[in-house]
């Protein structure tokens, strides 16, 4: 059965489990597709209102967008524990075995891939929620506080997934692409998803 399609129970229970996945790569894409879910949800409490009329054709955009954007995330679930058990076979293989290195760092390309998307996601995740917390209605505010904080949580969790495969590869030029690329836009997007947190909770709490 599909990672996203067990129940919450059965899903964290493996998560608890001795089994290599789900792991810390599921769980953020799991995390994230529920935070930008909230921000689709803010969406729906906004649109159709004549409050915010004047925004309506910018939220039902995001709120699509979002949708979207959660299912997306919620399907790298799967392609994250996919990814990772040839990872786990390469491994096992002894070490004086001829081309173990080149099948590790074939396969420890393929498990960084997922991650790396999760927190190119989380950072558009993050984008939306900015739009969600500056137009969306203040009864639902606090649910785009939350799916900001979640969002970050999550591109900072599929973060230390990709970097705990590009520290084993042998290409450390390509390893520093990924890195780089990986530093950058956390540092950017915590803050922006903190910023969101911060002035929601300075405003309403």
């Amino acid at each position: 059965m599909e990672l996203k399609n067990a129940s919450l129970t059965d899903f964290t229970e493996a998560l608890a489990s001795r089994a290599p996945a789900p792991g810390g790569g599921g769980a953020s894409a799991l995390v994230g597709a529920l935070g930008v879910a909230l921000g689709a949800m803010v969406g729906e409490l906004t649109v159709g209102k004549p409050k915010y009329a004047a925004v309506e054709a910018e939220m039902t955009a995001l709120t699509g967008q979002a949708k979207e954007l959660s299912q997306t995330l919620l399907a790298l679930v799967d392609e994250d524990a996919e990814a990772f058990r040839p990872l786990s076979r390469a491994y096992g293989i002894p070490k004086d075995a001829p081309g173990r290195a080149e099948e590790l760092e074939r396969c420890l390309r393929l498990a960084a891939q997922p991650p790396l998307k999760m927190v190119r996601l989380c950072c558009k995740a993050i984008e939306l929620m900015e739009g969600f917390a500056a137009m969306g209605s203040v009864l639902a505010v606090s649910d785009a506080a939350t799916g900001a904080v979640l969002c970050r949580g999550a591109m900072y969790g599929a973060a230390v997934n990709v970097k705990v495969n590009t520290k084993a590869m042998a290409d450390r030029a390509y390893a520093g692409t990924i890195n780089d690329e990986v530093d950058r836009l956390t540092e950017e997007y915590g803050k922006r998803a903190g910023k969101v947190y911060e002035d929601i909770y300075r405003r309403y709490c």
